[in-house]
């Protein structure tokens, strides 16, 4: 019931919104009316975009996949040459780039749902020129759920607006933490609108929430050493300086992203290491130029909303000049990573290079608090300043793998299967019982969270030994060739060292769990025959016993260690069961 009644209500608005707009042409929307003081319910944005597609050809508006909220998730598209059909779903860049917009991840956050109304109505009502090579798709609203949670409090450091979502969705799970992972609905149906769109380009709006500063806008652009090659290049010293220098010449101060936490920024910070678990890291497995907007949580959200909308359609000239440029460079990125090659799935700042920003801050000072007595941070706004600040914004890496020509997985790992489908990833099925030479991981050590995270205990610092074995693939397991356009997505889900990879995120923990044991009163007479029978694990066992006074103590660990030896123990335990061929 509860349902239909939101069913209805987004019905009604549907209708009531369009009846008046399509005798009035008024499509102010709550944002320009309040003069920046709200922003729109979830019902109000789907109905203006139903609005603008009745209107303008330019606009179609798709419905694309379910969400954790029972609601579909909408994905709308201004295109002036009309190249997409709606019933058939059927989307053709027509030799154009494609630029993907999400709003909404972070529904509290909710600027860039109010800049891409205003954007996509001036571009459909020609008040402002239209790119020529670029098609512009959004999500209106991606958290529905966090959105429907309507509230005015739960952003506690925000100005503005009146009313807001909130951050976890309808199962409280933060969805820029799931783009691996795909616990949730919603990070399905992203997967479905990315790789339908393929595009080239993304942006994802947000409020930031660290320091105080002077700026409005900061942006976070994927973080180049990682993107890598021409592509990192091109987005490291061209994107990035031309979409700074345009807004500056509009009178909008940018600066990277503020990487601090209750410390002032003029001690120096670190760029964002954006890992695959994030929006724009996703998007980077498949080459996709990723920026991420983070307007500044003090400043009016009239502000916020108007610097998203001016950077957007500043990213959107950019993007339109440079397109053959990108469609180029983005070619040739998919071309890199051949088997043979390493790949780097581990990454650190790396001090010896760094940048300095012209930065312009305000004075900060730790001074006693009236609450607690202890050092607290405090801004003075009356005492701006500008002075050069230290930028680390290179990394390198510390770990890699090298690329093998397939990666094997058995049929039972169906959810691991379920995952690479829907993420585009080509496989063939094993036809019969095969035995093959392949390379197989053990996980000799981890570490794991002490406390939840986003419905997982994540495990890090996984470190792995590689041995060469025959391997008898079964029946209806899957080969995955690497030479394929989702190769960056395979490495770094199905290496288990890589930071989000499927087994860190808990995908196989069942393997960390010995099924079979022993008994140690039957145990003790059969491992003494099978020392003396394997004379070299024997000397081994003492060996252990004389420079280990813990293990000469412990009864168990030692019947335990000599159990591990035998033919007894399983092989499954800490084997990880998806193993590499070639390369």
């Amino acid at each position: 019931m509860k349902k239909i009644k939101s069913f209805l209500s987004l019905l009604l608005t549907v209708l009531c919104f369009g009846q008046q707009n399509s005798s009035s042409q008024n499509l102010n929307i709550p944002f320009e009316i309040s003069n920046g003081l709200k922003t729109e319910i979830y019902q109000e944005v789907i109905a203006f975009y139903l609005t603008l597609e009745k209107e303008f050809p330019s606009i179609t508006v798709y419905e694309m996949g379910q969400t954790d909220s029972g609601f579909p998730l909408h994905l709308v598209v201004f295109d002036p040459e009309k190249k997409t059909q709606k019933k058939h779903k059927i989307f053709s860049k027509n030799g154009k780039n494609v630029l993907l917009i999400n709003n909404g991840i972070h529904p509290g956050e909710p600027d860039g749902i109010d800049a891409t109304m205003l954007l996509f109505r001036d571009y459909a009502e020609n008040k402002i020129a239209t790119p020529n090579n670029t098609i512009i798709a959004a999500i209106p609203v991606y958290n529905i759920g966090g959105a429907l949670n309507r509230n005015s409090t739960s952003r506690t450091n925000q100005n503005g607006p009146e009313e807001y979502g909130f951050r976890g969705n309808a199962r409280n799970y933060d969805l820029n933490r799931d783009f691996i992972k795909s616990d949730t609905k919603n990070a399905r149906a992203f997967a479905e609108i990315f790789h339908w769109l393929n595009p080239d380009l993304f942006i994802d709006n947000h409020v930031s929430n660290g320091a105080d500063y002077q700026y409005v806008l900061t942006h976070l652009f994927t973080q180049h050493n990682k993107l890598g090659g021409e592509l990192g290049n091109y987005l490291h010293t061209s994107l990035m300086p031309q979409l700074e220098d345009s807004l500056q010449q509009k009178k909008w101060d940018i600066t990277p992203y503020v990487n601090v936490f209750n410390q002032v920024p003029e001690i120096g910070f670190t760029q964002f290491m954006d890992s695959p678990r994030y929006s724009s890291g996703y998007t980077t497995l498949f080459n996709t130029l990723g920026l991420i907007v983070e307007t500044h949580m003090l400043k009016p959200y009239k502000q916020r909303v108007e610097g998203t909308y001016d950077l957007m359609k500043t990213f959107i000239n950019i993007a339109d000049t440079d397109a053959e440029k990108i469609k180029n460079l983005r070619k040739r990125s998919f071309e890199k990573y051949k088997a043979g090659s390493y790949y780097p799935i581990s990454w650190e700042v790396d001090s010896s290079i760094t940048s300095t920003l012209n930065f312009k801050g305000f004075e900060g000072k730790m001074i006693p608090s009236n609450i607690t007595g202890a050092n607290r941070l405090k801004y003075f706004r009356d005492k701006p300043f500008t002075k050069g600040v230290t930028y680390y914004n290179y990394f390198k890496a510390t770990d890699s793998v090298k690329i093998p020509s397939a990666y094997i997985v058995p049929e039972g790992y169906w959810n691991v299967i379920e995952l690479l489908k829907m993420n585009g990833i080509e496989y063939s099925e094993i036809k019969s019982d095969t035995t093959i030479s392949a390379e197989v991981y053990r996980v000799q050590d981890f570490k794991t969270v002490e406390n939840p995270f986003e419905g997982h205990y994540l495990h890090y610092k996984t470190e792995v030994t590689k041995s060469t074995e025959n391997v008898l693939v079964k029946k209806g397991a899957i080969l995955v060739k690497t030479q394929q356009s989702g190769v960056r997505y395979l490495l770094e889900t199905l290496e288990p060292s890589a930071p989000d990879s499927f087994f860190n995120w808990n995908f196989f923990d069942a393997i960390l769990q010995q099924k079979e044991g022993f008994s140690p009163y039957v145990w003790e007479d059969m491992a003494e025959i099978f020392l003396n029978e394997n004379p070299e694990i024997k000397k081994e066992f003492e060996a252990k016993k004389r420079n280990n006074p813990g293990f000469a103590k412990n009864w168990y660990f030692q019947l335990d260690w000599i159990h591990k030896q035998s033919p007894y123990y399983e092989e499954s335990h800490l084997r990880y069961p998806i193993v590499r061929v070639g390369g």
